[in-house]
C-alpha cells in the first residue's frame, strides 16, 4: 500500500522498499482500469466514469530510492532500523524491527481475522506458507510489541508469541488441508464446503474467508481447469442457461423455484436459478425481485466485511435495475 507516501515526502526524503516493489506497481498499473472498478465496488467509492488511459507495461511511477532483497538497516534518531522482506499479502511486504524497543512494524501480515488469502477484487495469488515463513521469522525476533497496519498493538512476548502462533498455525492448517484434499483427488467445491478450522484455530472471518482461501490456494497451484471437458472451451455454462428454462417451463417456473429456495434459507442456490431465469427473460421482474431478496438475506446473515461490500454493491445494481424505466 503506497498511497500515504506523499503525505510523508520531503525533499530529499528517502524512500525504502522490497526490491518486487517495481514490478508490483508495474502490475497494479498495468490493470488500473480493473481495480479501479473492483476497488469501488469492494468499498463503496464512487464507480468511475470512464477507465482511465492505460500507460503500457511497465508505465507505474516507482517512488523508493532503495531497493533491498532480504533486509536493509539504517539509524535515525538513535534508533537502528531493520526493514525485513515478510511476503504475504504481497510479494514486496516488509516488517520494520527496532531492536531497542523490541518492536515490529507487522503491516498487513496480521489481522484479528483469517486473511484475505484471496481477496475479492482481485489480485495475484497469494502463497499461504509465505505468509507462515513470514510470522515465522517476527517470532523469532521475540518482539515485546508488535503493530499491525489494522487494529490494535499486541503488547508482551507472550501474548505475541500466543496471538501471532495461533494465526499462523491457522493459515498453516487451512493450506495443507487444502493440499491434502487436492492430492486426494477433491474438487475445490468440496474442499470449500468440507475445510473448516478446529476450535483452538478459529480466529474468526470477518475480513478474510475460509473457502474463499481455500479456493485461492487451490487455484493458485493448479490453475481453473476442473477435468470437465466443457470448461476447456470459450464457452460458459450460462450459454445454455435459457434452453434450460425452456425445459423447465420457462422463466416463471425457474423464478417460482428460486423464491421456494429461497423459503428454505438457499440463498445462494436462490441466486443460481435467478440467473437462470434471467437468461431466459431478462427484465423478469419476479426473478429480479427474488435476487433482491436473497442477497439482502446474505447480507442480513454476513460477518464478512469484504463480502458485506460486495452484497451491498449488488443489491444497488439489482435495485437499480428495478427502478429503471422501461
Amino acid at each position: 500500500h503506497t498511497g500515504g507516501v506523499s503525505a510523508w515526502k520531503e525533499a530529499g526524503t528517502q524512500i525504502v522498499a522490497q526490491k518486487a516493489h517495481a514490478d508490483f506497481q508495474h502490475y497494479q498499473q498495468r490493470l488500473n482500469g480493473f481495480f479501479a472498478l473492483r476497488n469501488a465496488a469492494q468499498f463503496a467509492l464512487p464507480m468511475p466514469a470512464s477507465a482511465p488511459e492505460w500507460p503500457g507495461n511497465y508505465g507505474a511511477k516507482i517512488e523508493p530510492t532503495i531497493l533491498f532483497d532480504e533486509k536493509y538497516e539504517f539509524e535515525l534518531g538513535g534508533l537502528k532500523f531493520i526493514v525485513m522482506s515478510t511476503p504475504g499479502e504481497t510479494y514486496d511486504h516488509a516488517t520494520v524491527w527496532i531492536p531497542q524497543l523490541k518492536a515490529a512494524f507487522v503491516g498487513d501480515n496480521y489481522y484479528e481475522s483469517f486473511p484475505n488469502i484471496y481477496t475479492l477484487r482481485g489480485t495475484q495469488p497469494r502463497w499461504a506458507l509465505d505468509y507462515v515463513n513470514s510470522l515465522n521469522k517476527v517470532l523469532a525476533l521475540k518482539p515485546e510489541l508488535v503493530i499491525p497496519s489494522h487494529g490494535n498493538a499486541i503488547k508482551g512476548n507472550a501474548e505475541i508469541t500466543r496471538r501471532l502462533t495461533r494465526y499462523r498455525d491457522a493459515i498453516q492448517y487451512v493450506h495443507d488441508e487444502t493440499v491434502k484434499g487436492m492430492n486426494a483427488g477433491k474438487d475445490v467445491w468440496t474442499l470449500m464446503n468440507e475445510i473448516k478450522l478446529p476450535a483452538a484455530l478459529d480466529i474468526g472471518e470477518s475480513y478474510g474467508k475460509l473457502s474463499w482461501s481455500v479456493r485461492g490456494i487451490y487455484e493458485g497451484y493448479v490453475g481453473y481447469f476442473d477435468l470437465l471437458p466443457a470448461t476447456m472451451y470459450e464457452t460458459p455454462a450460462s450459454a445454455i442457461y435459457a434452453d434450460l428454462a425452456k425445459l423447465a417451463g420457462g422463466a416463471n417456473a425457474i423464478a417460482k423455484l428460486a423464491a421456494e429456495k429461497l423459503q428454505q434459507e438457499k440463498a445462494v442456490e436462490a441466486l443460481h436459478l435467478c440467473e437462470v431465469a434471467l437468461a431466459a427473460e431478462a427484465n423478469h421482474q419476479a426473478a429480479w425481485q427474488t435476487k433482491l431478496k436473497a442477497l439482502e438475506w446474505l447480507l442480513a446473515h454476513c460477518k464478512n466485511s469484504n463480502e458485506r461490500g460486495w452484497l451491498d454493491f449488488s443489491i444497488s445494481q439489482v435495485k437499480r435495475k428495478l427502478n429503471a424505466k422501461p
